[in-house]
């Protein structure tokens, strides 16, 4: 399992491409903070439920200053047509080699069905504006994440 990323760490930077086949860094969000969640596949009920949860929250996330960021291990083809599904209005990223997903403690042993496997770990990291973690949440539930972390970041 990769090392969980923790607050106060500095992020792990990353270039990856978005559901356009676009290059998207980290770097980018340098001077706003950045919600960045891992969800295992794109268009599962647990993963849509997510995404929808932020797309509905999406609004009050950016006044408060954050944008929001998916990664998962999915091609573009299958990000640009779970984006354009579900109106999803942030860029959702492509890591096939899981590099990315693994250097940010997002990939390890799971549980899925009553079956152990390796994947994906449903994790938020919230990264500053200067690029530090500010928080790291791993093997998050699908349904209400977002209104817990809004509360862990007081914005409700």
């Amino acid at each position: 399992m990769a090392n969980q990323l923790e607050a106060g760490q500095q992020a792990p930077d990353f270039e990856l491409v978005d559901a356009d086949n676009k290059p998207v860094t980290l770097q980018e969000y340098r001077g706003r903070p950045v919600i960045i969640y891992f969800y295992p596949k794109a268009e599962t009920p647990g993963c849509t439920t997510e995404a929808c949860d932020f797309r509905d929250n999406i609004a009050s996330l950016s006044t408060s200053g954050y944008a929001v960021v998916g990664v998962s291990p999915d091609e573009p083809s299958a990000l640009a047509g779970f984006r354009d599904n579900h109106g999803l209005p942030f860029p959702l990223l492509s890591d096939p080699e899981h590099k990315t997903i693994e250097a940010w403690g997002a990939w390890g042993e799971k549980t899925v069905n009553g079956k152990q496997m390796t994947g994906v770990l449903r994790s938020t990291i919230v990264v500053n504006a200067q690029g530090t973690v500010e928080l790291a949440r791993y093997n998050v539930a699908a349904d209400g994440h977002v209104a817990a972390l809004k509360d862990e970041l007081g914005l409700l």
